[in-house]
């Protein structure tokens, strides 16, 4: 009797501990993604078909000298501001979980101020701030002489008005971010900490702060996205940021829609670059939370490839 051969299969690729929830279709879902369809397709048909978008207009300014100097004030702005509000924002939350009061009273005061008012309100008044102080003086309070004094308007230029304006108020929601990514660290870390002989500035910055970061993360990827478009508010200032530019361009040849489609793309180039960026730092403070990190976008590609390839496989053996 003649042994045969074992038949080979071919086995699919998974994650492990993979478990697949199939779920039954229903008549209203076709019904939405045909909708859903519709409405992209009419979308995608007027930005074809929309003379008034003028595409070779957009074209020929995407690129000038004037559009991306414009676009890199916006991201010096972005740049500063954050890392601004950043280094405020922790400076503020340490304050505000202080047990002295007065510097809990202070952090709470500066975050109740800063988050009330709003952003727009904050960069105008710092750029009229001359009006009510025509003279800037660093000194002691009421009995020190005077250390230095400057002209205002040469001191609060456009530029350092919007960056004060979007700092500052950018510091009052930091604050708020880095606190809840501390208060979110188990008390017990902290005691343990203390416990050891760990000075208090010790514990925050080698035990609580590292452990806040999950918390602390996303909603700072959100915010530094959210900065980069609230640098469009500082062209009431003047400064020659993208979309300041865009309107200065378009106030001279009247080309209103082109111009504000060249300012939205860049918009959306960078955000976009900003939102893969945020996506890698939160998938790396995230390896001691979770015990399988979720696939990147180029591992699902190269699965879904793997299982196409040991699909095809399978049907071509079956034929054979």
């Amino acid at each position: 009797m003649k042994a045969t051969a074992p038949e080979q299969t071919t086995q699919l690729p998974t994650e492990p501990d993979e478990i697949r929830v199939a779920h039954r279709s229903h008549p209203a879902w076709w019904l939405l993604v045909a909708f859903v369809a519709l409405c992209a397709a009419g979308i995608v048909k007027m930005l074809f078909t929309n003379p008034n978008l003028q595409w070779g207009v957009v074209g020929d300014y995407f690129f000038t000298a004037r559009v991306l100097k414009g676009l890199l004030v916006t991201l010096e702005l972005t740049v500063l501001a954050m890392v601004s509000g950043i280094l405020l924002g922790v400076l503020t939350a340490v304050m505000r979980l202080s047990p002295i009061r007065i510097l809990s009273s202070v952090a709470w005061a500066y975050t109740w101020f800063f988050r009330g008012t709003p952003l727009l309100v904050q960069i105008i008044f710092w750029y009229n701030l001359a009006a009510l102080f025509p003279r800037i003086e660093i000194g002691i309070p009421l009995v020190g002489p005077t250390l230095w004094a400057g002209d205002s308007n040469a001191v609060i230029t456009p530029f350092v008005a919007a960056l004060l304006g979007l700092a500052l108020n950018e510091g009052a929601y930091m604050s708020e971010i880095v606190r809840g990514g501390i208060v979110s660290v188990d008390q017990g870390q902290h005691e343990a900490a203390v416990a050891l002989g760990m000075r208090s500035g010790r514990v925050m910055r080698r035990v609580v702060l590292p452990q806040a970061m999950r918390v602390i993360v996303p909603p700072t990827g959100n915010q530094v996205i959210s900065m980069l478009k609230s640098t469009s508010l500082v062209s009431v200032t003047s400064t020659s940021e993208l979309l300041y530019t865009s309107q200065q361009i378009y106030n001279q040849t009247f080309q209103t829609i082109p111009l504000l489609v060249v300012a939205s793309i860049w918009y959306l180039i960078v955000t976009s670059v900003l939102s893969v960026v945020q996506y890698y730092i939160e998938r790396h403070y995230a390896r001691g939370g979770r015990r399988e990190l979720p696939l990147t976008p180029w591992q699902r590609l190269r699965r879904s490839a793997g299982v196409l390839w040991a699909r095809i496989t399978v049907a071509g053996q079956g034929k054979a």
